[in-house]
């Protein structure tokens, strides 16, 4: 995909595709960057992340410890950004590597790699909640 274009009408994007919208650099990829991620949550309090993100998220993130793992590996997160070019100690990438999270790394802040990943059509969490006014359009 080219930047600045625009995928209407689809929910989902692979792993490669994020990748290539936020410039990153792949850490780790269990498996190849084929995976599919519904939805992305952008959030440094891990509480919020366990309250507000859905299955099958991709989780972006200026936080690089071990307890963003653990979380992750609890609310069923498919994927983790690390955001602002912050980089993730050994023991933090070897826990990703032993539940098999892919980890990405982005230089992008985290307000602007969420709304690149929103401008390419991977909604939010809150919009993928049924009865929510934004998954409707109200």
């Amino acid at each position: 995909m080219n930047e600045g274009q625009v995928r209407i009408g689809v929910i989902g994007m692979t792993l490669e595709e994020v990748k290539e919208i936020l410039n990153a650099q792949v850490i780790f990829a269990p498996q190849d960057l084929k995976m599919e991620v519904k939805m992305a949550c952008g959030c440094d309090l891990m509480s919020d992340v366990l309250a507000f993100t859905k299955e099958d998220s991709l989780l972006l993130t200026g936080l690089t410890n071990l307890q963003v793992v653990r979380t992750a590996e609890m609310a069923n997160i498919k994927a983790l950004v690390f955001v602002r070019g912050k980089e993730p100690d050994r023991e933090t990438i070897a826990l990703a590597m032993e539940k098999k999270f892919p980890v990405m790394l982005t230089d992008l802040p985290m307000y602007e790699a969420c709304g690149r990943l929103y401008q390419h059509g991977l909604p939010g969490c809150s919009e993928a909640e049924e009865g929510s006014s934004l998954a409707d359009g109200r």
